[in-house]
């Protein structure tokens, strides 16, 4: 970490205790302790090596930020919504909660809930949605290296040299693809796993190997399992839930 100033919201998201936009708003609720002085103006910069203390009120919305996990249908968007589709937030409701889970519930979850990480319109599986700055950037953030797990269901004639392409050897608009793990589960289904999430990555990849997917379903993400959670239903991660 640099040791010259930098702004009070980016040394925040920088060591993990919040995500900027959260910062800001601690600053204007006149939340965060620095040295031992309130701060109460935007763009404020510090040593790293300050002394940063957030008060009770902070502390406490922390703790009660929520991540949730659904089994995505087919046909439901994860990020922007289309015309004629439906946004997959929308399967957040009380009446499709996991019967497997005995977290209560509340609509006040669904405010600054955001998703995390995108799940194209025609995939199903694990989507996550949380309102912790710090799980999404350790998701999707530019120095993430989270695994995401796939189950993907193709058409053609699968060979070694194709799984080894697949494995390292691709590139996709211009970049090289980091090194995926996958591994053939029967004859027409593969198992991926990630460490990135390019659009419609895993489609791109087999199409580059004559491969057709005809399924594909995210089963992990890290250390959350999709495991035996219905399709079109969540649950609440709890606090001995990690990623």
């Amino acid at each position: 970490m640099t040791k010259e100033k930098i702004r009070i919201s980016k040394l925040l998201s920088l060591k993990g205790i919040c995500s900027r936009r959260e910062a800001e708003y601690y600053i204007e609720k006149r939340l965060i302790e620095i040295d031992g002085t309130i701060i109460d103006k935007q763009g404020v910069k510090v040593f790293p090596d300050c002394n940063i203390k957030l008060l009770s009120k902070a502390l406490n919305a922390q703790k009660e930020k929520v991540t949730i996990i659904l089994n995505k249908p087919i046909g439901y968007v994860s990020t922007q919504a289309e015309k004629g589709y439906k946004d997959a937030k929308e399967l957040i409701l009380k009446k499709n909660q996991s019967k497997f889970d005995d977290m209560k519930f509340l609509s006040s979850m669904l405010k600054r809930l955001s998703v995390v990480g995108r799940l194209d319109i025609d995939s199903k599986g694990l989507l996550i949605f949380t309102q912790d700055g710090t799980i999404a950037k350790k998701l999707i953030g530019p120095n993430s290296n989270m695994e995401k797990e796939y189950l993907v269901y193709f058409e053609g004639i699968l060979t070694k040299e194709k799984i080894d392409k697949l494995t390292l050897g691709l590139n996709l608009d211009g970049n090289s693809l980091k090194k995926a793990i996958v591994k053939q589960q029967n004859k027409n289904c593969l198992n991926i796993i990630l460490k990135e999430g390019k659009k419609r990555q895993i489609r791109r990849m087999l199409e580059l190997v004559d491969l057709k997917v005809t399924n594909l379903k995210r089963v992990r993400v890290g250390n959350i399992k999709l495991s035996n959670l219905k399709e079109g239903t969540f649950r609440i991660l709890k606090k001995e839930d990690f990623f």
